[in-house]
């Protein structure tokens, strides 16, 4: 079979994991040969420079590492899975599901460059990530969006209330405004398929 790359993308608390999880066993009752995947990979060495990055080692702020650099630290972790892991599932014709894949540099670094550069780090980001790094393209790229108000209400339920779990995206909602921008525009400009998670101002149900 053709391999098939499907990504669930989303701000955080927007349930791509749960998404991703409903869509595997769906698709696996369906006769289909599947693997999850999630992004970044925090049990592999090569994560070692996100955690730093999350971690606030490089700066309080996300501006404080410039989108390429940030960018470059989450590519090489994808890369080294896709060498040491899961280059055989992919090649062997395997439906990938991946919450979170390079398209989330778009989303989260790209809201760091000015919108006229918008345009031009798309283009990066798919040169560097896909064409010199050779990871495979998507075919499919679902984004899930969730008003930030409600994100952050949930994201409160995950962590009790306690603020200091947050990482360094999580825990500045400027940044996350400033990064469904950039989720928005880059759905309309690369033909992703846009979900509405909300309605009256809650999460819609996760079967809905």
């Amino acid at each position: 079979m053709k391999p098939k790359l499907i990504v669930i993308e989303g701000l955080d608390g927007s349930g791509k994991a749960t998404q991703t999880k409903l869509l595997a066993d769906k698709l696996k009752t369906e006769g289909y040969n599947v693997r999850q995947l999630e992004f970044p990979d925090y049990s592999s060495p090569s994560s070692a420079l996100v955690k730093m990055y999350l971690g606030g080692e490089f700066g309080s702020n996300p501006d404080d590492v410039n989108a390429y650099a940030a960018s470059a630290f989450y590519a090489v972790d994808r890369a080294a899975g896709y060498l040491s892991d899961w280059k055989r599932d992919y090649t062997d014709g395997c439906v990938l599901l991946c919450d979170r894949y390079c398209t989330s540099n778009i989303i989260y670094q790209m809201s760091k460059v000015p919108e006229s550069e918008r345009d031009a780090f798309i283009s990066w980001q798919a040169d560097f990530e896909y064409d010199k790094l050779g990871l495979p393209r998507p075919d499919m790229v679902i984004y899930l969006d969730v008003e930030p108000s409600v994100s952050q209400k949930l994201m409160e339920k995950r962590y009790g209330g306690d603020n200091s779990k947050k990482d360094l995206h999580e825990s500045n909602l400027r940044f996350l405004l400033s990064c469904r921008d950039s989720a928005l525009y880059a759905a309309e400009k690369c033909g992703w398929k846009l979900i509405d998670c909300c309605e009256y101002g809650e999460i819609r149900s996760r079967r809905d």
